[in-house]
């Protein structure tokens, strides 16, 4: 069976790095496309589909925020962000704008490659919902999810948009009903990989999914905060036929 290279798009504004990608992507088996600016970006999206975008967060013009800003609007393509700031806050906007990881600047190509095939796996294995355990639609509280499509509707039958991020993170809630889950858990069971030394991000993803499910921080009824603990999804989660 021939198997059909991943589409990626490096979006950044150094030519040695974009160069750099290409030639390191490339030799492991990936179709690597480059893109100097958010002009760029639009016209290869206008031929190309791609599995992934990576795309350098300090840019002239349209930077790393308002590409991926304006790509979850009509996208759930999965984003790498690339930063060479050492501010948190940066990676904490980036992962609330969508981002699905972010790496810091300069980092070794190994470990780039580790994350975007990490991203591919959890993205493919979504889509495909190869599983024969995991059944294609579910209800939970007032809401139900298509696993396949990633449509997730409410009471009114109003669909809302999920980035992959916020299906992965919601997937995971559902595979562990009222049940108790720490931060460094969610991290590994939507990341692949353990949680670094104080990292947050999870509060920023579980945030932003709360705000899909037209909840917040103080008023959660469906995701709970269990106060040292970590989160709860309070619903039961029942097969739809």
């Amino acid at each position: 069976m021939t198997t059909i290279p991943a589409t990626l798009i490096v979006v950044d504004d150094d030519p040695e790095i974009r160069e750099l990608l290409a030639d390191y992507l490339g030799r492991h088996g990936m179709r690597a496309l480059m893109a100097e600016d958010a002009e760029a970006l639009r016209r290869l999206l206008a031929v190309e589909t791609p599995d992934l975008l990576i795309v350098d967060l300090m840019m002239p013009g349209d930077d790393g925020f308002t590409i991926c800003r304006d790509l979850r609007r009509h996208s759930d393509v999965p984003i790498i962000m690339l930063t060479a700031s050492a501010d948190e806050t940066d990676r904490i906007l980036g992962l609330e704008l969508g981002a699905d990881d972010y790496l810091g600047k300069p980092f070794n190509p190994r470990e780039l490659l580790a994350r975007i095939k990490a991203v591919l796996r959890r993205a493919r294995g979504q889509q495909e919902a190869t599983d024969p355990a995991q059944a294609r639609l579910v209800a939970f509280g007032d809401w139900r999810l298509d696993r396949l499509t990633r449509e997730l509707v409410d009471a009114e039958g109003q669909h809302i948009p999920l980035s992959g991020a916020d299906f992965q993170l919601l997937q995971v809630f559902l595979e562990h009903p009222e049940q108790v889950l720490s931060r460094d858990a969610l991290f590994e069971l939507t990341r692949g990989r353990p949680a670094p030394p104080l990292d947050r991000s999870i509060d920023v993803h579980v945030c932003r999914l709360r705000q899909r499910l037209g909840e917040d921080a103080q008023h959660s009824q469906l995701i709970r905060t269990v106060r040292g603990a970590g989160y709860v999804l309070t619903a039961r989660v029942e097969v739809l036929p």
